[in-house]
């Protein structure tokens, strides 16, 4: 009788979270999940998905090292997956001692466990695209600087080094997947592109509302979450540890991505939209696009839902809660 793998997801209760211990499962994993109060915290991705008698969930605090230590020592997974911390960079300038020590400390507890404890476990941790800062329009990958802007990337580059210098010094089996946007339906309320659906929806169904926004002249590189979180599995399943560039490899401009939203009611979103300054960040990046190139190579992945597909389906799944 063979036994289950288990992979243990820090930071399940999220977007990436859900999608990810919905493929895990798929794929036979026995899934265990951390948050920082599992009695409290909604689970509302593993409940959407259908999922949440499935997994198996774990109280932990990733900046208590004895918290992160008993955790893993109890479940002994075969692979890890960090994607836990503070996710918003716009609420980093808000509190940037808590976005430090969520992302880097917590980051540093696991590979310290790992260390120790001579643990022979696969780590992803999720790095993020916000690390490149402006690439002057050229599009990022593996070598490409990082030059962050925000105290959200300032903390995801001090993982990033964090997971390669462990990898070097100690042998650990530490990876990260720099990862562009991505979105998906269970993004939270505060993100801008559910806030651009929700409210776009809210119109078409009659409430008198303006989408209030900041700058919105910025090009993203967009994907499609369930599918990123495929690359984060496929990067464990390597013979050896690397870091890749996971993205799109096309950017649209948040005003664009604003009027796709819009035309699919046949809405001009200029009689909509109302820019407040003060909802633009201190520092922002212009412009990101990614170069997937080795993961395409490597990997044999590559991103196949387009930004106006993604649009599509975020709208069909706001609408259709309206409807059950």
């Amino acid at each position: 009788m063979s036994v289950m793998r288990k992979a243990l997801i820090i930071g399940i209760s999220g977007q990436d979270g859900s999608y990810l211990a919905e493929l895990l499962l798929k794929k036979g994993y026995e899934v265990h999940g951390t948050s920082r109060d599992s009695d409290l915290s909604n689970f509302y991705g593993l409940k959407k998905l259908g999922i949440f008698n499935r997994v198996k969930l774990h109280s932990m605090s990733l900046i208590d090292f004895r918290s992160v230590m008993q955790t893993i020592l109890q479940i002994e997974p075969a692979e890890i997956y960090n994607l836990a911390g503070q996710t918003s960079v716009g609420l980093s300038f808000l509190q940037p001692v808590e976005t430090l020590e969520s992302i880097s400390i917590g980051s540093l507890n696991i590979l310290e466990v790992l260390r120790f404890h001579k643990l022979p476990i696969k780590f992803y941790n999720a790095c993020s695209s916000e690390c490149f800062g402006d690439t002057g329009g050229k599009a990022a990958n593996e070598e490409t600087p990082f030059r962050p802007r925000s105290p959200y990337a300032v903390a995801k580059s001090a993982a990033f080094w964090q997971i390669a210098n462990y990898r070097e010094a100690y042998n650990l089996f530490s990876c990260s997947g720099i990862l562009f946007n991505h979105e998906s339906p269970l993004r939270p309320a505060r993100f801008v592109t559910k806030k651009i659906i929700d409210t776009a929806c809210s119109i078409a169904q009659g409430r008198k509302i303006k989408l209030i926004l900041g700058n919105i002249s910025i090009f993203r590189d967009w994907g499609w979450a369930p599918e990123y979180v495929q690359a984060m599995h496929l990067i464990l399943q390597q013979e050896n540890p690397d870091d890749f560039v996971i993205s799109s490899g096309k950017s649209t401009s948040l005003e664009k991505f604003i009027d796709l939203t819009f035309q699919y009611f046949n809405l001009d979103y200029r009689d909509y939209l109302l820019i407040k300054k003060e909802l633009i960040r201190p520092t922002d990046i212009s412009f990101t696009l990614g170069d997937s190139s080795k993961a395409k190579k490597i990997l044999k992945w590559k991103s196949k839902i387009p930004v106006e597909e993604i649009i599509h389906r975020m709208i069909i799944d706001n609408l259709s809660k309206d409807r059950n």
